[in-house]
């Protein structure tokens, strides 16, 4: 078979060219390329010449073909090569092979040029080798930028889970070495210094855990030959150690029914800081535990009551300038409770734990004060409300409420009534549980304006039905109808000395009248 032959004059070039679509094996025929024996062309010496169309014959199939030198029509189904010539297309100078170079010839067609006579007898397709992809080295920097900030932000996070996790455990060490707060602080009398604003880091040893309050821990202490107790005040309750302070260092403060005051300590620095306490220790601990263990007689039960009530009178009361000390302002103790109430070793009382207490300073008003302060079960009805007066006599009400609770607390364990002594309660527990939520108080105490029962067998006691009558006008709803300390220390006075096989507590504070009339709060103030 002859091939398409191309020629050239001395101003044009003419170029074979050869189009065909690639061998296939999807279940069709398979061609090879073809060349045409004979094709009808002018010599191309000038361009416009080979726009012209041709026709071409090919007999095999019946296939006919159509050729344009400037475009290639076909119709589907047609198989085998187009050739010919045409002039000046760059991409075939110099080019003697008809060679197709493209990867992956677009449309299933192959395409290849070349310059010579019967330059395209023989088509080969000799794809070039694909470039492999181009790396964006522009992001590089950012995924190198984004990896650091991942290190960073995951060095950070190690670091502080690890601070928090050493905290939790050094804050768990030094929690595990308190006891659960069941009392408070301890006291025994012994022969101490005199008080001091600061004792200078002397030699304290600390004993024994005895106590865990709202406000602090409390141990049993040696400084030098005395055992003494030491409240210690985490940083984040200092103002507790400060009010304690404030209350202790008042003047006429060092009295026989108020904790006695040794003195303050600072230990350690920043967040390690830890505020000392010192005061008396008392060995028979607080009321509360002391009945939860004991039972009492009318005499034990007369001399506990009546100094309670001589501490809480004399907290509450405002002496003024004398020879021997300063002025004393009244102070509310706004946490009175059996548990702030200690004993000594002879059984008289003395009131301890001053971290809410509030002082009256004359002339100046109380200010905006929270009111809702204090244990919910001893909270007076007007506190539970939140509807309190903010005034002394107010404040001072609040305390002779809560004392009522813990007079009918002395009396439940009392061998004077009749019959078995009931175990120890505390105040409406049968009514609310051991652990109240404030709305149970307010339900139990506001709304249904309950109180402590007070047993008919009480009240065939001589002694105890008077006792009894005292705590319910404590207790009474109205608070301006509640009595004051110092009516009921006269009152408990008076019973214990009116039964003459019972012994006295001893002499009464100077100028009292046991045929006076117990004055109410109201008169008092």
């Amino acid at each position: 078979m002859s091939d398409i032959v191309s020629s050239s004059s001395d101003e044009d070039i003419v170029v074979a060219a050869m189009l065909l679509e690639p061998e296939k094996n999807n279940g069709m025929e398979n061609h090879a390329p073809y060349v045409y024996d004979t094709m009808l062309l002018p010599w191309c010496y000038n361009g416009w010449l080979c726009t012209h169309l041709y026709s071409i014959e090919w007999q095999e199939k019946n296939i006919r073909y159509l050729y344009d030198t400037a475009r290639i029509r076909y119709y589907a189904g047609v198989r085998g090569p187009f050739t010919g010539c045409f002039l000046n297309h760059m991409a075939c100078y110099d080019q003697h092979r008809c060679v197709e170079k493209k990867p992956e010839p677009s449309k299933s067609l192959m395409f290849c040029c070349c310059e010579g006579n019967l330059c395209n007898r023989n088509f080969t397709w000799e794809p070039a080798p694909t470039s492999p992809p181009t790396i964006d080295t522009a992001s590089i920097p950012m995924i190198n930028e984004n990896n650091d900030l991942r290190k960073v932000v995951l060095t950070l996070v190690v670091f502080f889970v690890t601070t928090i996790a050493v905290a939790t455990i050094y804050w768990l060490y030094r929690r595990k070495r308190l006891a659960h707060f069941n009392q408070l602080p301890t006291i025994e009398p012994h022969p101490l210094p005199p008080p001091s604003p600061f004792l200078g880091l002397r030699p304290i040893q600390l004993l024994e855990i005895k106590a865990r309050g709202r406000f602090g821990a409390v141990w049993k202490a040696q400084y030098k030959t005395d055992t003494v107790a030491v409240k210690i005040f985490p940083i984040q309750d200092k103002q507790s150690w400060v009010t304690e302070q404030e209350i202790f260092k008042l003047a006429h403060m060092d009295y026989d029914n108020i904790l006695r005051y040794i003195g303050v300590e600072k230990r350690g620095d920043n967040l390690q800081a830890e505020f000392w306490l010192i005061t008396a220790f008392h060995e028979k601990g607080s009321l509360c535990d002391f009945l939860k263990a004991n039972i009492v007689t009318w005499v034990e039960m007369c001399r506990i009551a009546e100094s309670m009530a001589r501490g809480l009178m004399h907290l509450h009361e405002e002496i003024p300038t004398n020879k021997s000390d300063g002025y004393k302002p009244a102070v509310a103790h706004r946490d009175f409770k059996s548990k702030n109430v200690l004993l000594k070793s002879d059984l008289t009382a003395c009131i301890a734990d001053f971290g809410l207490a509030l002082i009256f300073q004359p002339g100046k008003p109380c200010g905006d004060t929270h009111g809702q302060v204090g244990t919910r079960r001893y909270m007076a009805p007007e506190v539970l409300e939140g509807a309190i007066n903010f005034s002394r006599d107010a404040f001072l009400r609040i305390d002779m409420y809560a004392c009522g609770l813990v007079l009918w607390e002395l009396a439940s364990r009392c061998t004077a009534q009749e019959g078995p002594v009931p175990e120890y309660m505390l105040p409406f527990e049968e009514e609310v549980g051991q652990h109240p939520t404030l709305e149970d108080m307010q339900e139990c105490v506001v709304q249904k304006k309950l109180r402590p029962i007070v047993k008919e067998t009480w009240r065939k006691h001589t002694g105890l039905v008077a006792l009894c009558d005292t705590m319910e006008e404590c207790w009474d709803h109205d608070a301006e109808a509640r009595l004051s300390a110092s009516c009921v220390m006269e009152r408990v006075a008076l019973q214990a000395r009116l039964l003459p096989r019972l012994s006295p507590l001893g002499p009464l504070p100077t100028g009292t009248d046991l045929n006076k009339e117990p004055t109410m709060l109201s008169g008092v103030f």
